[in-house]
């Protein structure tokens, strides 16, 4: 393996075959759920929830809503990251009232927050609570992608599924959620071709900028 988190981040990449003989073992799978916790989320409002799928028949019948991925069916553990539904004024009231229980803080002193957040989210359309929630989803999944790489992980972010289809055949509604980004994990397989191929990037002059 890799020493450093550069070099980590090179050995990193889209798992197209994974080797379904290979599992994670409980360890991994919890770190990787704690990481999942630790995600920075806007405001702190953790508005995710991460479905840990193991069960190899139900992972089979999620092929069909996954266009077709195999890496579905193949890998160790598919991880489903889903936006809550429920983000609401109660929601928002159960959160401080964490804050005062895990820090202390008094309720005087997180008010004036606490009244902004129900305000700004009580204003949002439902169109765009559900664009917020999704876009924490992205910065779990970068998260979770760097843990992995660090840990030795083999993993494949995807976009490309039905996300009515999932909700329906794991029946996120009933849960108050949707699914939105998918993340198997698990060991590349040997005859994976595309884990020899050279990672192509632009150079970093050319994608980033100093202003000094």
């Amino acid at each position: 393996m890799p020493n450093s988190i550069i070099d980590q981040l090179k050995w990193r990449y889209a798992c197209k075959a994974f080797d379904s003989d290979r599992s994670l073992n409980e360890t991994q799978i919890q770190l990787l759920k704690e990481a999942f916790n630790l995600t920075a989320s806007s405001y702190g409002l953790q508005p995710l929830k991460l479905l840990v799928i193991s069960n190899k028949e139900l992972k089979k019948n999620l092929v069909s809503a996954s266009m077709n991925q195999k890496q579905i069916e193949q890998c160790s553990h598919l991880l489903v990251l889903c936006s809550r539904t429920d983000i609401d004024a109660n929601y928002i009231h159960s959160y401080f009232k964490l804050v005062m229980e895990q820090r202390g803080t008094e309720e005087k002193i997180l008010a004036p927050f606490r009244d902004f957040l129900l305000s700004e989210m009580g204003g949002m359309t439902p169109e765009n609570l559900e664009i917020w929630t999704a876009k924490q989803a992205y910065i779990a999944l970068g998260n979770l992608l760097t843990v992995c790489a660090g840990e030795g992980i083999d993993s494949c972010p995807m976009e490309g599924f039905h996300p009515d289809q999932y909700d329906q055949i794991l029946g996120l509604s009933d849960k108050g959620l949707k699914a939105v980004l998918l993340l198997p994990v698990g060991y590349r397989s040997a005859e994976d071709q595309f884990a020899t191929f050279a990672k192509v990037r632009r150079g970093v002059s050319e994608v980033v900028i100093d202003l000094e």
